[in-house]
């Protein structure tokens, strides 16, 4: 039932190439580069003072506590602890504003993608959803934009912070005493290597379990679109059990990236710690032998505890940005998706015409998704402005076809389609479309009020506009039997209405955007006879002065037709007013004489 997903292919490996792929996140951080440097001011400041504390401490202990002869800088034991009260305090508001900067910097970034990445997809022709479900771009635009605001907005900050701290705390802990330093640099480097080879590991299942829980996401977001469909054939237990087997399979790729991280925190602590307490065994035994004074050994010690600290800090950042590394990949594949439908480079303004004539030439195509299948099959179709054409055949003849061909949803495969000698693919999508409206067979809902999903098409619409084309549509009989009127919200995909009042809704809509073209498809179908005969006559009202195209399988409401097209697999093969189809004898009248009482 699923399509299968992108996201089910199999992991690539994860390395330093793979890495790159936050470079992509610069132009979102390029605009905030004054708050980035302000944020760095404020973390080498703040490191600056974690790095001084130990010093004080040492001279603190020496001068304060020992049996050292007076201080050469004359301070006193209370200004002694007052300078270091001091340095808390400008640590701990350099720590509380870089927080605040580097947290908002994560956050109007990460708004920023998740707003650049939509806007992306909502560019895409259908072609690219027959091979990426709804429900992982919804994955990708909020789990994979949550662990990269994670990272741009604490994990980098924290992870150059106990860079510094690494760095100066080694730097320090060689002034303060270069043996022991030796020692400690040599233990963690021999410790290093089996750190980084667990490492590579953590990050090649951080994308694997990342792909699992986009595959359960877009598993239930089919699934909860489609929920009248799975009650009413009883699958609700079955779709929970395939949930639940995806939910599960996420979890054991979780639990296995999780008990690999857990072991390589282990390591590194075991490791840190026990060179750390080795390191402090040697330099007792040095103060005991009057080599180093307490003070300096304290220092010592509380130098390695930061160089630990930042380890171990370092090490958790690089497990969440090889994790946000990955996410930027999955998102950029949306954001530098190319449209299957191309804007021409230098696009025609559409003609003043005030109707709209149509010409298909000789049109080919073929889905992409079956190439070796015609669709349509050299169509070649005139219909002057104002025309009121209808479409009829059997199904998969090719009439929706003709409909997504119009709109630009797909590209032609050969030939051409012209609106007032216009080729379409010389227009730009926008103008084209705005001149074209359409009533689908199942019309979409918005969640929002009656009033805004009759202007959807026309957001600057007045009121008496939308109430005009509201009672035209027979749309203000239930209207207003609803607790708010027009301004009631109808509901997610409008499941507050019946399927004969979503499509009047929708005809409305139609009716309001007063397009040049419009296209009914099956725009009646829902509709019991009484209110179809209502609304036949509203869509008489709206059809006078546009050229309109109707794909109908009802040959009842065709009937005033100027002319009907048939069409079978793919090709016209008659046209003609209904009369003339009738004495013909061909498919139109065995259609005819199986749905009309002559």
């Amino acid at each position: 039932m699923a399509r299968r997903s992108r996201s089910s292919a199999p992991s690539r490996p994860v390395g330093p190439q793979r890495l790159s792929a936050l470079r992509g996140l610069w132009p979102f951080l390029r605009p905030y580069r004054g708050r980035i440097a302000a944020a760095f001011v404020l973390l080498c400041l703040a490191s600056a003072a974690i790095l001084l504390v130990p010093l004080a401490f040492r001279d603190l202990i020496d001068a304060g506590f020992g049996h050292a002869s007076p201080p050469a800088d004359g301070l006193s034991l209370d200004g002694r602890f007052l300078a270091l009260f001091a340095l808390a305090s400008v640590w701990a508001l350099a720590v509380a504003g870089r927080y605040y900067m580097v947290s908002w910097i994560g956050e109007r970034a990460t708004a920023d993608l998740r707003s650049a990445v939509y806007a992306r997809v909502l560019g895409q022709s259908p072609q690219f959803f027959e091979t990426l479900q709804t429900g992982e771009v919804l994955s990708r635009l909020t789990g994979d934009t949550t662990l990269i605001q994670t990272v741009v907005g604490s994990s980098i900050s924290m992870g150059l912070r106990s860079l510094f701290q690494c760095v100066g705390g080694m730097v320090m802990l060689a002034v303060t005493s270069f043996h022991l330093f030796s020692l400690n640099l040599g233990l963690m480097a021999l410790l290093a290597l089996p750190i980084f080879a667990i490492g590579r590991k953590v990050r090649a299942l951080s994308r694997e379990s990342q792909d699992r829980i986009a595959d359960a996401s877009a598993l239930a977001g089919e699934i909860l679109n489609a929920m009248p469909t799975v009650q009413a054939y009883t699958q609700e237990a079955a779709e929970a059990g395939r949930f639940a087997a995806r939910t599960e399979t996420s979890f054991v790729t979780a639990i296995r990236r999780t008990r690999v991280r857990a072991a390589l925190t282990a390591l590194i602590i075991t490791a840190i710690m026990g060179t750390i307490i080795f390191v402090l065994w040697i330099g007792a035994r040095q103060v005991a032998a009057g080599a180093m004074t307490e003070g300096q050994l304290f220092s010592f010690v509380l130098y390695a505890a930061l160089v630990a600290g930042g380890v171990g800090t370092l090490a958790e950042v690089w497990g969440d940005t090889m994790r946000a590394a990955g996410a930027t990949e999955r998102l950029l594949e949306l954001l530098q998706a190319e449209p299957a439908i191309r804007e021409a480079a230098t696009p025609s303004r559409p003609a003043p015409a005030a109707q709209a004539a149509i010409r298909f030439e000789h049109v080919r195509f073929a889905y992409p998704a079956r190439p070796q299948i015609n669709a349509l099959d050299d169509v070649s179709l005139d219909i002057a402005p104002g025309e009121n054409v209808a479409l009829v055949g059997p199904s998969g003849a090719g009439k929706t076809t003709l409909f997504q061909l119009l709109l630009r949803y797909y590209e032609v495969s050969d030939g051409a389609i012209r609106i007032n000698g216009q080729d379409i693919r010389e227009l730009r999508l926008h103008d084209l479309r705005r001149d074209i409206a359409i009533v689908p067979q199942d019309p979409v809902i918005f969640s929002a009020s009656a009033m805004d999903n009759i202007r959807y098409g026309r957001p600057e619409a007045d009121v008496a506009a939308v109430l005009q084309a509201a009672r035209a549509a027979r749309v203000d009989e239930f209207i207003e039997r609803l607790p708010e009127g027009y301004a009631t919200f109808l509901g997610e995909r409008g499941t507050r209405l019946s399927g004969g009042q979503r499509q009047r809704i929708a005809i409305a809509r139609a009716m309001l955007k007063g397009a040049r073209l419009l296209l009914l498809d099956e725009a009646t179908s829902a509709l019991d006879a009484e209110s179809e005969i209502l609304v036949q006559q509203g869509l008489a009202a709206a059809m006078e002065g546009r050229t309109t195209l109707i794909i109908a399988h009802r040959l009842a409401t065709v009937q005033q037709a100027d002319r009907i097209v048939v069409m079978d697999k793919g090709r016209i093969v008659e046209i003609g007013t209904p009369e003339d189809l009738r004495r013909q004898g061909g498919l139109y009248a065995r259609l005819a004489a199986l749905q009309l009482d002559f």
